[in-house]
């Protein structure tokens, strides 16, 4: 399936997005009280990311923009619901040692990940929002784990993980990162340009060659480091063919997928 075909077969399209509008960031106390006491569920939706190379023409931050992105479309859609959504800060440090030959990676021990993150779900939880969901973008596997170890601290009602890595979600996505060579090439750097244009160097990207090296494969054939794989740039995939149009498509897909792990995870209640 391309991505044109899956967003055709996607939700419809949405209203002029206003982001800030779903930020945690503008509400007072008494705003957040005021959204616990509403009769519909209260869900915080908590970006999580890394510090980490995307090729010599990305951001640092690139999966935690990529997250947040993705929640700030996802709020709105469950909004158009029976859902209220807010986004919570993001967590920009994750478990990134794939990439810790090259400078700029930033890295924190697993169970200090799921320690930190399940801290920050508990008080949610406890100031009276009704589910807390983990968006994660950064798809390193020990990452993924630490990441999910968090959300299984919690009842399914009160926790679910959002994360383009389970098949379920995978095979929506661009054939570029089905093939699994997808570390900042045309699928991640796509999704910058939609979200935030001014993290990609276009002069720089529009020159980069195409790296076909599939970071699942390597993975599963046990080698874990980039440099290794032949990432001698930090990327893989073809980032000069990445375009706006598509990474908007793309985030309404990341969306969906959100959208549909929360209301799930919400129908369990019964």
């Amino acid at each position: 399936m391309t991505t044109s075909d899956a967003r055709a077969a996607g939700p419809p399209e949405l209203p002029d997005l206003d982001p800030g509008r779903y930020d945690l960031a503008g509400l007072t106390s008494d705003g957040f009280a005021a959204l616990v006491t509403d009769s519909r569920p209260f869900v915080i939706l908590l970006p999580v990311g890394s510090v980490e190379p995307h090729g010599p023409h990305m951001s640092l931050v690139t999966d935690t923009v990529i997250s947040r992105g993705a929640c700030e479309r996802a709020a709105q859609r469950l909004e158009q619901g029976p859902i209220l959504a807010r986004i919570a800060p993001s967590v920009a440090y994750g478990v990134t040692e794939c990439a810790a030959g090259f400078a700029g990676a930033v890295s924190v021990p697993a169970e200090i990940l799921t320690d930190y993150l399940g801290a920050v779900m508990a008080g949610f939880l406890r100031t009276g929002s009704d589910h807390v969901c983990l968006v994660n973008n950064h798809l390193e596997p020990d990452h993924d784990r630490a990441v999910r170890a968090a959300a299984r601290r919690f009842r399914p009602t009160q926790a679910s993980v959002a994360c383009p890595l389970t098949r379920r979600w995978a095979r929506t996505l661009s054939d570029e990162f089905k093939s699994g060579a997808c570390h900042a090439g045309r699928y991640e750097t796509s999704i910058v340009m939609a979200r935030a244009p001014a993290l990609v160097d276009n002069p720089v990207r529009r020159q980069l060659a195409d790296v076909p090296i599939s970071l699942s494969d390597q993975l599963r054939a046990g080698i874990s480091d980039f440099a290794e794989m032949g990432l001698s740039r930090a990327y893989a995939g073809a980032p000069a063919q990445a375009s706006a149009a598509e990474g908007h498509d793309l985030l309404d897909l990341l969306a969906d997928m959100i959208a549909t792990e929360v209301a799930d995870a919400l129908a369990s209640r019964g």
